[in-house]
């Protein structure tokens, strides 16, 4: 149905993704002149005839190869729907993949991706952090499939990763994932390093992935794809979604590896619904505004709180001159900090705790890359299933506050964050004063 290169071009120039994002993949006349794609809220579709129901089956379930010049038919929503595939074509346009899957959530998209790349028998090597459900997922879930996860902390050199992969059984080495920035202490991971060990490891039998978690700056501030990994992820819940009123995920690599995960999809039933879909290709079209506007509030309010005396450490991605290494890194990969900042209170668990109850604008919760702000504790919320040993060994301490910043005016925001502060300083000063 949909032709995605209509539009695409002017005078021969390839218009920027933030312009395509209002038409790519679609024609108003499909739908009476409709200038925004209608929600296809349908279950199956009608064949024109029976050999071509035949031949759509033979397509989907990989009984024959596709023509040059023919196209997948729909069939049933589990399988394909116009509202996903032109939000999927859209989404290829800011990583230049070659195809995109959409899935229920991200974890939907982590899972289904994961399950349909890797075997019984098989290694994965990933960096710590990764999202809390993520790190389940590989350390508990795959486990009961014969899958095997280690992980490789944010302190290791490239040295110490090739060491990690050489004791490895030859063989079994069959991914290398990764979150960067990491959630929630923005610790970036070398791509191009690890790109070069999986393809050190691969041979033709039996190929080494790269799979990259880019929802923190993705897909407007990091591209994985152009330092060498295999697939790209998001959560399209946060950035993409941007508004806090959806959940839903997406995967993005080459036609080959995309066709053993939409087939996983299928299978598992995990794609995204047409009304996500639609709200989805709503979102893309303010994407970069927000992304940039959230951007910029969060490099003044992270200058900001590294200068307040209750602040003992941000985490942000232009506050990294006590690492050379993580500079570099976020010279090549990125191109904007992002909008995520995490900082260490003064104190413990009870001052963030009365930091967090005390704000007012900026809402206690979980998520990110919406609209508006939200703060919350990582240790007890959306990493308390990591031990506390292993917490701190990843650098999540116990007055760590993670910080997602929305679109308010930043003034505003430090004004919320000045009385949260006082909240904290209150007590002490009261305590003192009865000590007097």
């Amino acid at each position: 149905m949909t032709n995605p290169h209509d539009h695409a071009c002017i005078s021969g120039q390839r218009l920027h993704p933030e312009s395509l994002m209002m038409s790519y993949g679609y024609t108003p006349a499909w739908s009476e002149g409709a200038i925004k794609p209608p929600i296809f809220q349908t279950s199956t579709f009608v064949f024109a005839n029976a050999e071509e129901g035949k031949a759509f089956f033979e397509l989907a379930y990989g009984l024959r190869q596709q023509g040059p010049d023919e196209e997948m038919g729909l069939i049933y929503s589990r399988l394909n729907n116009p509202s996903l595939e032109i939000l999927e074509n859209r989404l290829c346009l800011w990583d230049e993949a070659e195809e995109a899957a959409t899935f229920a959530s991200g974890m939907a998209a982590i899972s289904t991706t994961l399950l349909a790349l890797l075997q019984p028998g098989d290694v994965v090597l990933h960096s710590e952090l990764v999202y809390g459900g993520s790190d389940f997922f590989l350390k508990n879930v795959l486990r009961k499939f014969g899958i095997e996860a280690r992980g490789f902390l944010p302190t290791a050199t490239p040295e110490e990763l090739a060491a990690q992969a050489a004791a490895i059984a030859p063989g079994r080495l069959a991914m290398i994932f990764v979150e960067t920035p990491a959630n929630p202490t923005n610790h970036l991971v070398d791509l191009e390093a690890c790109a070069a060990l999986a393809r050190q490891y691969s041979t033709l039998e039996k190929p080494v992935r790269l799979v990259v978690d880019n929802t923190f700056l993705g897909p407007v501030f990091q591209h994985p794809l152009k330092h060498g990994a295999d697939v790209v992820l998001y959560s399209a819940t946060k950035f993409l979604g941007g508004h806090s009123d959806l959940i839903a995920g997406a995967a993005l690599s080459n036609k080959a590896l995309m066709k053993e995960i939409k087939g996983m999809r299928t299978f598992m039933g995990t794609m995204c619904d047409p009304n996500t879909g639609w709200m989805l290709m709503r979102s893309l079209e303010t994407l970069k505004l927000r992304m940039e506007r959230a951007a910029t509030s969060a490099q003044v309010i992270a200058d900001w709180l590294r200068e307040h005396p209750l602040v003992a450490r941000t985490y942000y991605l232009t506050h990294l001159e006590h690492s050379p290494v993580q500079q570099d890194i976020y010279r090549r990969h990125c191109l904007s900090p992002g909008s995520m900042i995490s900082f260490d209170i003064r104190g413990g668990e009870a001052e963030a705790f009365r930091f967090l109850n005390a704000l007012r604008l900026i809402k206690l919760a979980v998520s990110l890359g919406g609209t508006e702000s939200l703060a919350e504790h990582p240790a007890t919320m959306t990493h308390s299933d990591i031990t506390p040993v292993d917490q701190l060994e990843m650098g999540i301490t116990s007055q760590m506050i993670r910080l997602s910043i929305g679109v308010e005016d930043p003034r505003d925001l430090m004004l919320d964050l000045s009385q949260a502060f006082e909240a904290v300083r209150l007590p002490q000063e009261v305590r003192v004063a009865e000590l007097a």
